[in-house]
């Protein structure tokens, strides 16, 4: 198994796009400046700011390194205040040993407090004008919002709303500072002019590194950005913002309300200098890639580890006038055998990497490729346990149709084993014709040309699976993962979507709705997939069950999210009654209309 976090090792040849991070923050001149490093979810933005920062600790200059998860902080804290709560504290921490400048550093911290104030005032105007929020406030505004439109209703409210204001004026005592009685433009100026006389007084540069903020709210978001406005063009400073560039422009669009699309590209451009967008790994970096999982996985020794490492990534750099490094050179560097299981491992990497990198569903995406490559370990070791007699390239070779075709095309070839006693016909059929796939072939095959395309060349990839009973292989599969159990590959903000549709009760939700409009094409049919695998748990359908609606929603806002819950809905109906609800539900419902 393999841990799902950034990695400080460079395994897919970002070191030279890390560097140009570097040379930007150590030519001279050049701070102050702000660098954003885009990419998807689960590219490899994490592990880029790793090497960055391994790199700038072996600069000659002594850089103070800021690390600041925004998504750590939110629903617990003002996320610009916790910003600049950590940069005074880490320049306290720098100025140890010498007194006068630690008064200074203390200082900058407790106007920190002012600024929380501040950041509490300003939720509470927010949310006045319907503007989402979290933290503090969020309870008691729920309380005010309450009584307004009900009334006080029952003495627990009324207690509700006392413990809350009470609870306000605590923390406001507590934060408030003599420093805090000045305007908030006044307050801001004064903390800018500190923060440099103290940067200059160090004489050190100070690199702010921001994470995740693709992951948080968009409110969270946008007071991070604007935290980061506070420093900009401030001397000796720079800043590294990690982010999806799609997901922080629609979180513009959500938090001002009816902003152009300029606006959107605009406020991003504006507060990025340079921009560094993480390279799409292709099937020599998936390759690598593959490799280096599998030594780890097989337990090469740390220095046989190294030499592996630099060997491929020096071939990576060289791809463009040399051919990749061969799996027997890379045996020889590893000291293994050609009968090892490690160079099993390597010939199922060369096999699958093509499809990794290409299918439009993984994308040479790392982090489905690793998560993919542990739901095979996990089915591995249970058929070991259990002594099936399953090749791992086999099981390796279903989870990838799973990933790639979706819960009702797995569906129709497991039905299809099922029912051929493990080795169907339509298999023996695609192997033999180079991927042909045959007219009687399940809809879901046919369907959609991506998914049509794919099975042609998913066919073709060893090992091949006609004459192998695959019963034992979709039993564990079914028992170790349900079918669309898991929807690889869902980013943080997709996943949210789905359990957001799931709990929908009705399909005039404003808030899914607005939520649907940042669900990228990608992810509209794994989250539509997630939703049907939710209905598939129902037994008595006399009223409308959980997951219904919010697949309506979905249907309505995506063509192909849409055709995959009317192929559902026929085949629930030709196993049961529809309900009088159901009627009632569809009937107005455009894109069921269109069937």
């Amino acid at each position: 198994m393999w841990s799902d976090k950034e990695s400080s090792e460079d395994y897919l040849n970002f070191g030279e796009v890390s560097q140009l991070a570097v040379d930007v923050l150590t030519t001279n001149d050049m701070l102050p400046v702000s660098i954003g490093v885009f990419g998807n979810w689960g590219a490899g933005k994490s592990s880029l700011l790793k090497l960055i920062e391994q790199k700038l600790e072996q600069d000659e200059k002594d850089w103070i390194v800021i690390n600041f998860d925004s998504w750590l902080y939110q629903g617990y804290d003002d996320a610009r205040a916790s910003l600049l709560e950590i940069i005074a504290t880490s320049l306290t921490k720098a100025a140890e040993g010498n007194s006068s400048l630690i008064e200074k550093t203390k200082k900058l911290l407790s106007r920190v407090n002012g600024f929380r104030v501040m950041g509490l005032l300003a939720e509470s105007i927010a949310l006045s004008t319907g503007i989402p929020t979290g933290g503090f406030l969020y309870r008691g505004i729920n309380s005010f919002k309450n009584i307004i439109t009900n009334g006080i209703q029952s003495q627990e409210e009324y207690k509700d709303l006392s413990d809350t204001v009470k609870e306000g004026k605590d923390i406001a005592n507590n934060l408030i500072r003599p420093e805090a009685t000045k305007s908030p433009p006044q307050q801001i100026d004064e903390f800018r002019k500190e923060y440099g006389n103290i940067l200059e007084e160090l004489g050190k540069p100070l690199v702010v590194v921001i994470d995740n903020l693709d992951r948080c709210l968009p409110v969270n978001a946008i007071h991070t950005l604007e935290a980061i406005r506070l420093f900009l063009f401030l001397t000796n400073t720079a800043f590294i913002i990690a982010a999806d560039e799609d997901m922080i422009r629609s979180s513009v669009a959500d938090y001002f309300k009816g902003a152009s699309q300029r606006h959107q590209i605009d406020y991003l451009d504006k507060l990025i200098q340079v921009p560094i967008r993480v390279p799409k790994a292709g099937v020599r970096e998936i390759r690598s890639y593959l490799f280096m999982l599998y030594a780890i996985e097989y337990g090469l020794k740390s220095e046989k580890l190294t030499n592996l490492r630099n060997s491929l990534e020096t071939a990576l750099q060289q791809s463009w006038k040399d051919e990749p490094i061969t799996r027997q050179d890379a045996l020889k560097i590893t000291g293994e055998s050609e009968d090892s299981s490690l160079a099993l491992a390597f010939a199922r990497a060369d096999r699958i990497a093509p499809i990794l990198a290409n299918s439009p569903i993984i994308h040479g995406n790392p982090r489905i490729v690793k998560r993919l490559l542990n739901v095979v370990k996990m089915r591995s070791q249970v058929a070991k346990r259990r002594k099936m007699p399953l090749d791992e390239a086999i099981i390796t070779k279903l989870v990838i149709f799973e990933r790639c075709v979706g819960v009702d095309g797995t569906a129709d070839l497991y039905y299809l084993i099922d029912i051929e006693q493990g080795m169907p016909q339509i298999l023996s059929q695609l192997e033999k014709s180079g991927g042909k796939i045959p007219d009687d072939a399940p809809k879901t095959w046919t369907d959609n040309p991506t998914t049509k395309d794919f099975i042609s060349q998913w066919a073709q990839l060893e090992p091949l699976l006609s004459g192998i009973d695959l019963r034992s292989a979709i039993y564990l599969s079914r028992e170790t993962m349900p079918i669309g159990a898991y929807v690889m590959g869902l980013s943080p903000s997709g996943r949210e979507i789905l359990n957001a549709l799931i709990g929908a009760k009705n399909t005039s939700s404003p808030s899914i709705i607005s939520l649907l409009e940042k669900l990228p094409q990608e992810e509209q049919v794994p989250v539509m997939e997630g939703l049907i695998n939710q209905l598939r748990q129902i037994s008595d359908w006399t009223y409308k069950p959980k997951g219904f609606a919010g697949a309506c929603l979905l249907a309505r806002y995506s063509t192909d999210a849409a055709t995959i819950l009317i192929r559902y809905l026929h085949e629930l109906n030709s196993e049961t009654k529809q309900p009088p609800w159901m009627n009632a539900a569809l009937k107005s419902e455009k894109w069921n209309k269109d069937t």
